[in-house]
């Protein structure tokens, strides 16, 4: 069973990471012909990055929308932040490179943090999953996978709110474990059926994310309607395949002389 998780865990790992190179770097090589930002727009960079961060944070555009959904998805994400962060301690090791992440990880507010926000996840995800079924026109255009994805997730939550709280699971054979994934020196994975489940739903996690519409973890970056500077009058926008048309109109003076003639007053 050892071996069977670790290399589920491996693939799963490595087909998530490939999938979102590959999809942060579709986002990129998309074009955006046009300047599209959502009014009011920052007219600046640095606009620009703090109009992302709150996006990224406070999910600012939600909020606007539909408090309900935002304050389930909210909860839901900051939970499952607080929970990677303290999952980091079973993949870190003290004595090597990140090893100085452990005093932060290792707070005890972090982990008991980290511990509770089980209870964030399922709360999140059950508002999540009954706006689905509740909310009539997001009942039209919800897919069987949607219900699957939301219900994968909060077994994923779940599945860890047992082994914190009923079926405890012994956290140092744990790390020794991972960590012997990460250093190609497989140990025995701890008998836990709690943890066998919640292995494999993550690894599932991992295959699925790349592939479904979950994967909007890296979009935000590149919508045109956040990451545009408001400037079409200051600075003309020409995408990147229209430049070498551009250039060759100055091939033409009939086109760069009627470009250039003022109209009559």
């Amino acid at each position: 069973m050892s071996i069977l998780i670790a290399g589920l865990l491996v693939i799963a790992t490595l087909f998530m990471l490939g999938g979102l190179a590959r999809k942060a770097r579709q986002y990129r090589a998309t074009p955006a012909p046009l300047k599209i930002p959502i009014t009011p727009a920052p007219k600046s960079t640095g606009g620009v990055v703090l109009r992302l961060a709150r996006e990224v944070v406070l999910f600012a555009s939600l909020f606007r929308s539909s408090k309900w959904t935002w304050l389930f998805g909210w909860l839901f994400h900051v939970s499952l932040a607080l929970a990677f962060i303290r999952h980091l301690r079973y993949i870190i090791d003290p004595d090597g490179i990140f090893g100085f992440m452990m005093p932060v990880i290792g707070l005890w507010i972090v982990q008991i943090a980290g511990q509770y926000a089980a209870f964030g996840m399922i709360i999140g995800l059950g508002g999540l999953l009954a706006r689905r079924f509740l909310v009539a026109r997001v009942r039209y255009i919800s897919a069987p996978s949607d219900y699957l994805m939301l219900v994968l997730i909060l077994s994923i939550a779940f599945s860890g709110f047992v082994m914190s709280f009923i079926s405890y699971v012994d956290i140092v054979a744990v790390k020794v474990f991972m960590l012997g994934i990460i250093n190609f020196n497989l140990q025995e994975l701890p008998e836990s059926t709690a943890l066998v489940v919640h292995l494999l739903l993550v690894a599932a996690l991992g295959f699925v994310l790349p592939i479904s519409k979950l994967l909007h973890i890296p979009g935000v970056f590149y919508s045109p309607t956040r990451n545009q500077v408001d400037n079409p009058r200051e600075k003309r926008h020409i995408v990147a395949w229209a430049k070498e048309f551009e250039d060759k109109r100055n091939d033409y003076p009939e086109l760069k002389a009627a470009r250039e003639k003022k109209p009559e007053a």
